[in-house]
């Protein structure tokens, strides 16, 4: 008898698979003959942390990535045994370390962020804005090690080469061993890997180079991790130190799987204001070096430079003593950093006075203004604040507040504030000036720059208000903020210990390497 079920005789139909609402099932019959459904595997799976569901998402609930959520593969049964191995284990005093010794890569900022330079077969990820200058550091970076007669490999996936090439000679950095290739296939730049064989790779960028042998389009998830993991085996194999540059997203993250980060030897972040010429690079991520560490750079038409004494860019030059200026130390890593905070208080009409901040964090400026108005009685309810930095400096810490009380407790009373004076600490609520961290090296950064007067907490001194010398600078600690604004002639009160405003005298020279 024919089966009404399509097979043949009496044997039983072939169960064929079929997906309902993203998951598969198997047919099959149960005891009583009704027809059931036997889940075979979740549909789809995320990429990063391995969550399951039966549905596609755009977003993982558990790790929060965008588009890592894909169609799940059949799973693969299988015992893994032991295999040869690529190199015996050792001990530790009998590796050789000298290949691995850093060398310099002729930009002494980015040395100074990676510990002292690039350590061969590392791979490192520099990741920023669009527009910030990652391409234009990383050319000064390729010909700057193609000028110490090492051969450099310089692939870009985002411009075409005679757009590098015109950029190049802009900047002065053609050099016949920087190498210039512009390809977006994994496989073709392997190839120019093996040809050129170079020392220093630089890859721009990892999001739009792509393989067939994955699925997905580049800069995708799986894209990304595939591609970045084959270079790594690459920079492993050869002792090819690497560079790739990473983009970020709409919240400043990188963008791409977070397995890139894990893989990579150094993650460093290239910043800075689209208005200032003034470019930071931190260092995230560093498996040989501090993390700590900030390089300066300045960016123009020539190209990039690097800065290393970047404080005349965030300190006025004036004629004659302001009112509303006060010069603060802050930390940028482990290299302090001086800058002017200015205010500016306006009598106004409005039932809704103006408070408006520029490089400060707007809460703590609420805060400090409160303080002023309790604790040290300074009118600014009926008046409109506007507070900046010099320069486009961001000052988030702490250790900015007394300077920001200061300069606008200047600005409502109009006195000047000594323009050889330094003012460190943060303030709290109760009006008290508490302590920062790294005072002494502050305090040494604002001497060598000929500041000769400091205010700062009195919990580190041996008394409120008393003075000590250090560095040839006259340091003044100071229980709370009106005691510092007694100190500065900018509230009334009777202190033994003053510091005359010293009308006519300039501010201490502070230079600032300009490009050439």
């Amino acid at each position: 008898m024919q089966s009404t079920c399509g097979g043949a005789g009496t044997d039983s139909p072939v169960a064929v698979p079929r997906h309902v609402g993203g998951v598969a099932y198997v047919p099959r019959m149960s005891s009583s003959g009704i027809s059931v459904r036997a889940r075979v595997r979740p549909g789809y799976r995320c990429g990063e942390c391995g969550w399951e569901t039966v549905k596609w998402v755009g977003r993982c609930p558990e790790c929060q990535t965008w588009g890592s959520v894909t169609e799940a593969d059949a799973p693969v049964r299988s015992r893994t045994i032991p295999g040869p191995v690529s190199t015996p284990a050792r001990p530790m005093p009998d590796i050789d370390i000298e290949a691995s010794t850093a060398a310099s890569c002729g930009v002494g900022e980015l040395d100074r962020v990676l510990g002292g330079g690039v350590v061969p077969g590392a791979v490192m990820l520099l990741a920023g804005e669009p527009g910030v200058g990652k391409s234009t550091l990383l050319l000064e970076v390729a010909a700057s090690w193609a000028r110490a007669g090492k051969t450099t490999l310089y692939v870009t996936g985002e411009e075409s080469a005679a757009q590098v090439r015109v950029r190049a000679d802009r900047t002065g950095a053609v050099h016949p061993l920087l190498y210039l290739a512009a390809e977006t296939d994994l496989a073709a730049v392997l190839t120019h890997v093996e040809l050129v064989r170079p020392s220093l790779l630089v890859v721009d960028s990892v999001q739009t180079v792509g393989t067939a042998e994955v699925e997905g389009v580049p800069g995708g998830v799986t894209q990304v991790r595939e591609v970045a993991a084959t270079i790594v085996r690459a920079a492993r194999r050869t002792g090819m130190a690497t560079v790739l540059v990473g983009h970020v997203t709409k919240d400043g993250a990188i963008a791409g799987p977070r397995a890139l980060e894990h893989i990579v030897d150094v993650v460093l972040h290239f910043e800075g204001d689209r208005a200032s010429r003034l470019r930071l690079v931190r260092a995230v991520k560093n498996r040989f070096g501090p993390v700590d560490e900030v390089g300066c750079f300045d960016l123009s038409a020539d190209g990039i430079v690097e800065v290393a004494d970047p404080t005349g860019l965030f300190v006025s030059r004036h004629n004659e003593p302001i009112a509303g200026t006060c010069v603060t130390v802050t930390m940028e890593g482990r290299r302090p950093l001086l800058a002017e905070v200015q205010a500016l208080v306006a009598p106004t009409t409005s039932t809704a006075p103006r408070r408006a901040t520029s490089g400060l964090d707007s809460a703590r400026v609420a805060m400090v203004l409160a303080v002023l108005q309790r604790r040290a009685r300074i009118p600014l309810g009926p008046a409109d604040v506007y507070l900046a930095t010099v320069g486009g400096a961001r000052l988030r810490e702490p250790a900015a507040d007394l300077a920001t009380a200061i300069a606008t407790a200047s600005a409502c009373v109009d006195t000047v504030v000594p323009t050889d004076l330094v003012a460190l600490g943060e303030v709290g609520l109760a009006g008290e000036v508490r302590r920062v961290s790294g005072l002494h090296h502050r305090l040494r950064e604002a001497a060598r720059l000929g500041f000769r007067s400091a205010l700062v907490p009195s919990d580190l001194g041996p008394s409120p208000r008393s003075t000590i010398e250090v560095d040839g600078m006259r340091v003044i600690y100071v229980p709370d903020v009106v005691g510092a604004l007694r100190v500065l002639h900018l509230v009334q009160g009777d202190v033994a210990d003053r510091i005359e405003p010293n009308h006519g005298l300039p501010r201490p020279h502070l230079s600032v390497v300009e490009p050439s």
